[in-house]
């Protein structure tokens, strides 16, 4: 495996590089979810093709009094989970090689990112689609893969792409869970084993829902009633939004309709969870 720790040596890279790259972008601290990512990575890939893991936590993404500074950072680790995962490309850059000092340009999607995260986090998808396209632009890749757990994430990169005519296909991932139904994510590792066992609220919250939809219901607000009842339910949880969205558009609905999404991000004592799920 090759580690590349600055924006010259990735670019040069990419310039010399012959075979179809597949990009995995992440801030670290990987899991299994991030292994299927890189699976799927090396499928898109094909025979001779390489894959491409970057590893850097953007600070352009985390607002003021988030939790930048205490991100889990296991180097090693993660290094590790690479090399076993078959990653040809480990892009591992510092801030310094990402962002200069006197910075005065960002990429800005303003649609479908003035909802749901967008609302409770001002800037963190200008913060994502700024890093995403100096990936795009150092590394070159023909793919680039996303979890789709990071639902809204997923739908802007996707306008990103489109409107500024990247020459990159981008695949989602379905949501990797444990047994249990919670959705993995790097911030699962800042949760007590007490919060552990609440943040499955989530999940929960959503099968309810669903389960009210399919049972004939169609009004917005009785399926987000419903999910904000089994979410309140929890000991130290506190909903952040429930929102039922068209999956192209993210715009809220009032009706129950095909391509429906319920959308959820809780507090499970001091951390912030997200997760989604199709329900009709």
């Amino acid at each position: 495996m090759k580690i590349i720790e600055t924006s010259e040596g990735a670019y040069q890279h990419a310039l010399g590089r012959r075979a179809r790259s597949v990009l995995v972008p992440t801030m670290g601290a990987l899991h299994r979810g991030h292994q299927e990512l890189i699976r799927v990575a090396r499928e898109q890939a094909r025979i001779g093709g390489e894959v491409a893991v970057s590893i850097f936590v953007n600070p352009l993404q985390f607002e003021p009094g988030s939790d930048f500074q205490k991100y889990p950072r296991p180097e090693r680790e993660d290094e590790k989970v690479c090399r076993e995962a078959g990653v040809d490309l480990l892009f591992r850059p510092r801030a310094e090689e990402m962002y200069f000092r006197d910075r005065s340009v960002y990429v800005e999607e303003t649609s479908l990112s003035m909802g749901l995260c967008g609302a409770s986090r001002p800037g963190h998808f200008r913060g994502v689609c700024t890093v995403v396209t100096k990936l795009f632009n150092l590394l070159m890749p023909k793919v680039a893969v996303f979890g789709e757990k990071d639902y809204q994430q997923l739908a802007i990169i996707r306008r990103m792409v489109r409107d500024l005519n990247f020459p990159v296909a981008i695949v989602g991932v379905p949501t990797v869970r444990d047994a249990d139904g919670l959705a993995l994510s790097s911030r699962n590792r800042y949760l007590s084993a007490e919060e552990r066992a609440q943040a499955t609220v989530l999940r929960h919250a959503a099968l309810a829902a669903e389960r009210l939809a399919q049972g004939g219901e169609i009004s917005a607000s009785k399926l987000i009633d419903m999910a904000k009842d089994v979410i309140t339910s929890a000991g130290s949880a506190r909903v952040d939004y429930v929102s039922l969205i068209d999956a192209e558009t993210l715009e809220p609905l009032q009706t129950l309709r095909p391509k429906a999404v319920l959308a959820l991000a809780v507090f499970i004592g001091g951390t912030r969870l997200i997760d989604n799920l199709r329900i009709a």
